[in-house]
């Protein structure tokens, strides 16, 4: 059993590490390495402690695997997903707060409801919308964000260049049809321990 896990471990941090320098980057979808503003060392601290905070959780139940997301933006934590209640939702906190080097955690994690096709597809849209109101909007490095929606509430992840963008960006998601909040993590580059000289 031991070596299933560490076989399945391994496969996890090879298959992700070759992702590392395409258009995926260390951080995620969208964001690459050379333009991402966070120092070479950061990144990677950040990808460990994302795929140390991964594992765990797939060790602890692999339904997470597809049901619970976790990014990691220097040494912050954020987590999105589904959980069945709140007493794993607690155990997901309690997880990621133990991960070596974590700053902070904030546990966006929502409690499973039944599945209502129309609010997955109003919800799919409007990330949609969100993704490429950024896109075309030329005051924002796009790459730099990860998007999330539940329930027409907006997650946006990722680092600002300016206080400027920053807010751009809470404009573009607030003036898309039918949503009804919009939950931004956006640091500055101002506020990252360590930048990109």
């Amino acid at each position: 059993m031991k070596i299933k896990v560490l076989l399945f471990l391994f496969l996890l941090f090879f298959f992700n590490g070759c992702l590392g320098t395409s258009s995926q980057g260390l951080f995620g979808t969208g964001v690459s390495v050379a333009i991402d503003p966070r120092s070479l060392g950061t990144q990677i601290d950040d990808n460990i402690m994302q795929k140390n905070l991964t594992a765990r959780l797939v060790l602890q139940d692999k339904k997470y695997l597809l049901s619970v997301n976790a990014k990691v933006l220097d040494g912050r934590i954020f987590i999105t997903g589904k959980v069945d209640d709140p007493e794993e939702k607690l155990k997901i906190t309690k997880m990621a707060w133990e991960t070596k080097g974590v700053r902070s955690v904030r546990n966006n994690l929502i409690i499973k409801e039944e599945f209502n096709f129309k609010q997955s597809a109003t919800d799919l849209l409007i990330t949609s919308q969100l993704r490429t109101a950024l896109i075309l909007n030329k005051n924002i490095k796009s790459t730099n964000y990860n998007i999330d929606t539940y329930k027409k509430k907006i997650y946006i992840y990722g680092i600002a260049q300016s206080k400027e963008e920053q807010r751009e960006i809470l404009k573009e998601g607030e003036s898309i049809p039918d949503v009804e909040q919009v939950i931004a993590s956006i640091l500055l580059v101002d506020n990252l321990r360590i930048q990109k000289d």
